[in-house]
């Protein structure tokens, strides 16, 4: 193998892209069937082959007539015509309009020979038809002249045999889709779409819908579902091919065939120096690396190269498919964290795409905002920050706070409305600073109310009777915390806290916790003490939830009456430091064998199918900061409560009693679940 070709200094973005740009990804032009060519992009000029209508047509129900029998026709003195029969749409007319005569006709039937105008419908009347005997012609009363051609399409008029009806590059809506209709045309030649083959790699990655093994380390593929549904939405048809792992045969295998099937590959994982960088190899040894590494975060291990082609075809039966043509292929290697994967290729990857498939880059939407928080950076690098807005309606820029997890999170994709694109000479970012926000699109719609604090089952329910929400579970100290720097309109706490935060409560409920231990209690777990005694197996919660700071205070509470040091006892308890983000995560390791008990709640342990051993009851709290309680969103909160931030004396009390009643049917669904009385923290 030769040496490989270094690459020790981070392209510029500006370099990612002039070398994506050198890239030839684009396919040739295709035939495809009108009632497929929606959203595709015209190849070339389609004249109109007939003429549209390509007959004379009535453009309104009525008579038609000479109009020369109609002039001087009025109210006062009505021209009348004898009625010689009717024409209809979709029929040949059988009649022939003489002078002193008329035809009945509908919208769109054919002008009858002689006929040169219609008279609508509601400016005539119907003469001698009672009185006249059989075989005698009723008579029509003209109220109104009509010149030759009024309320007539002429053949050619809507467009005209020979015309441009449409140009190469028009992306075809359904607007035009009608308009080839009415041409006739059952084909048209479009820009090809690109083919993008999309390759995972990594042997922990399982495709969602089969079984997964956490214990194995085993993961869903997020990115291949994930990039394919980016590629189509640029205009690129994506094919996706099985996992593959770190074994370099078997990558160098699906490569050549992704290669040459495809005008551009795609694959995520196995970018990072750290890692077994067998993608790498096999680009140097079957094609040429342009690129590897781009001062950008996230998405810093990015490739870029070529893969030459075999030119055996894509059927594996000899046949040569389109992209399959000898010669070489595109390449770009994503990181393997879905942020960074969808990140880059949102920057780097999708206009590429478009450009390809002939489409222009979609509308974008730029917004400015003031940072709620302040925010360090000092990496040296172009960072794509992901960030929530929040538009409090008071006439200043919309609230700008980050929603960055870590490359690995995510939930960092749905969580966040755009990017903020930090300058690589940024150290710090001010709270109220003014920042640009990139949406992901024209389309995202900020919430109307941001929640943070504790995960609890009943608000999840609550949450689902409000419009757009989003909510942060992110503890009840950290909620705490933010709805104190001011960000979040609400923060939701439960069991004790520390912090002495301004704000205005709306309501809450209480919640039974405890330990939750397989059913049927095989360790005869009785509390807490059992933990500290038994050699017990524990998983717990983090600090910053409520109900780590109720097991807390309990294990406080068992250390004073031992009159032991606590810091002692929750040594003697295995995994107390072992935690588990969600409420419902310790209950799911009891139900999986990996703990003889877990911190919950009654409610998960019985709809989990576990034995619940009670330590008491917690109160849940929703707070709201005090300057947003008249905010709408957040009084249509407190209105699901059935409560609010102030005793109202002119509240509506049918809807107050509503509110309590959907909030009691909530709590009733959830056992160990009940009412706050109103206010009480």
């Amino acid at each position: 193998m030769s040496d490989r070709k270094e690459f020790r200094d981070l392209a510029t973005p500006e370099a990612a892209r002039e070398a994506i740009a050198s890239l030839d990804l684009s396919p040739s032009p295709e035939t495809v069937p009108l009632r497929e060519a929606r959203g595709r992009v015209l190849a070339e000029r389609v004249d109109a082959a007939i003429d549209v209508p390509g007959f004379d047509r009535a453009s309104m129900d009525g008579y038609a007539v000479r109009a020369r029998d109609t002039f001087g026709a009025d109210e006062a003195d009505p021209a009348e015509l004898d009625l010689v029969g009717a024409v209809h749409a979709g029929a040949a007319p059988n009649v022939t309009v003489e002078p002193g005569t008329c035809a009945e006709i509908s919208t769109g039937a054919v002008m009858p020979d002689g006929a040169d105008a219609v008279v609508m419908v509601e400016r005539t009347d119907e003469v001698g038809g009672d009185d006249a005997t059989d075989g005698d012609a009723s008579r029509i009363a003209v109220r109104t002249s009509v010149a030759p051609g009024d309320h007539v399409m002429t053949a050619g008029t809507d467009i005209a045999a020979g015309a441009r009806a449409l140009g190469p590059g028009t992306r075809l809506t359904p607007r035009e889709i009608g308009l080839l209709s009415a041409l006739g045309v059952d084909e048209v030649p479009v820009e090809g779409r690109p083919r993008v083959g999309i390759v995972s790699t990594g042997d922990e990655l399982v495709r969602p819908g089969e079984e997964l093994d956490p214990e194995r380390g085993e993961i869903y593929d997020v990115n291949s579902t994930t990039i394919a549904a980016g590629v189509e939405e640029a205009g690129g048809e994506p094919v996706l091919y099985p996992h593959a792992g770190d074994d370099y045969a078997e990558m160098e295998r699906l490569l050549r065939r992704a290669a040459d099937e495809c005008d551009l590959v795609l694959s995520s994982g196995s970018t990072s120096a750290s890692a077994v960088d067998v993608i790498y190899r096999v680009i140097e040894a079957r094609g040429e690396l342009l690129l590897h590494g781009v001062a950008v975060k996230p998405g810093k291990p990015m490739l870029v190269g070529r893969l030459d082609r075999s030119g055996d075809g894509a059927d594996g039966d000899g046949q040569t498919g389109d992209a399959a043509d000898a010669g070489e292929s595109a390449y770009i290697g994503l990181p393997g964290y879905p942020v960074s994967a969808l990140t880059i290729f949102r920057t780097f990857v999708a206009p590429a795409i478009r450009e390809a498939a002939g489409r222009d880059d979609p509308a974008t939407a730029t917004v400015e905002g003031r940072m709620g928080v302040g925010e360090r950076y000092g990496e040296g690098r172009l960072r794509l920050m992901p960030v929530g807005l929040l538009d409090l309606d008071d006439g200043n820029r919309p609230l700008v706070y980050p929603v960055d997890k870590g490359s690995g999170a995510t939930t960092s994709l749905v969580e966040a409305d755009g990017v903020v694109a930090v300058d690589p000479d940024t150290e710090y970012l001010d709270a109220g600073e003014t920042v640009s926000v990139d949406l992901f699109s024209p389309d995202v719609r900020p919430p109307t109310l941001l929640g943070v604090g504790e995960d609890d089952p009943a608000l999840n329910r609550l949450l689902d009777r409000l419009a757009n929400p989003r909510y942060l579970a992110v503890g009840s100290r950290e909620g705490l915390r933010r709805l104190r720097d001011g960000v979040p309109d609400v923060a939701v706490t439960a069991g004790p806290t520390d912090r002495d935060v301004d704000a205005a409560v709306l309501g809450g409920w209480t919640r039974e916790w405890g330990l939750v231990v397989p059913e049927g209690n095989p360790e005869d777990v009785t509390g807490l003490a059992d933990l500290v005694d038994c050699n017990l197996r524990l998983r717990n919660r983090p600090t910053v939830s409520g109900l780590r700071r109720s097991l807390d205070a309990a294990l406080d509470d068992l250390a004073a009456d031992r009159d032991a040091d606590r810091r002692d006892l929750a040594g003697r308890i295995d995994g107390y430091e072992r935690t588990a983000k969600a409420f419902e995560s310790p209950v799911r390791a009891v139900v999986a064998g990996d703990a003889d008990a877990g911190l919950g709640l009654r409610e998960t342990a019985e709809r989990l199918g576990c034995d619940f051993v009670s330590l008491g009851e917690q109160s849940v709290v929703v707070r709201a900061a005090p300057d947003r309680a008249d905010r709408e969103p957040v009084a249509a909160l407190a209105a699901a409560l059935g409560t609010g931030a102030s005793d109202d004396a002119d509240a509506d009390a049918d809807a107050t009693d509503e509110a309590e009643q959907a909030l009691d049917a909530i709590l009733a669904d959830l056992p160990g679940y009940s009412r706050n009385s109103r206010n009480e923290p």
